[in-house]
């Protein structure tokens, strides 16, 4: 029995952990991709392409806070500590893995717009963090979680 909560436990930790820093990679990888095309029509703009570029890769670091906030479960767990931990490792892996995407996506629009010379910085950013906000609530969600099975 404190095996298998131990394993859940583990599981959910590599997913909250694992998914998000995927996600990151893709989301970044995304806008890195539209920014080197941009830059072969506006190269001036390259401080707007990299923070732009930057955005998705929050949500790796939110999966690595939420490690922290479950990290005490990780000896010697009960079963509801270690379903617990695995359910929060679900919610962040797959919540972040889709934020990070659709916010590279919405920023590589606006690096491809901002090259082609409009001035669409401040919204993008505007834009770019409503898909942050969701990423944000599973930081929430595991604070509550962590803090409910003590």
């Amino acid at each position: 029995m404190e095996t298998t909560a131990l394993v859940m436990a583990y599981v959910g930790v590599a997913l909250m952990v694992g998914l998000a820093g995927i996600a990151s990679a893709v989301g970044t990888s995304i806008c890195g991709q539209a920014a080197v095309g941009a830059m072969k029509k506006n190269n001036g703009a390259f401080g707007s392409y990299m923070i732009l570029s930057a955005l998705p890769g929050s949500q790796g670091l939110y999966g690595f806070v939420c490690f922290f906030m479950v990290q005490s479960f990780l000896q010697n767990p009960s079963m509801l500590q270690g379903a617990a931990v695995l359910g929060a490792g679900i919610l962040v892996g797959i919540v972040n893995l889709a934020a990070a995407v659709f916010q590279g996506k919405v920023c590589a629009n606006g690096i491809a717009a901002i090259g082609n010379g409009h001035d669409v910085m401040g919204k993008t950013l505007i834009l770019a963090a409503f898909p942050e906000l969701y990423a944000i609530l599973t930081v929430a969600a595991t604070f509550l979680i962590s803090n409910i099975i003590r």
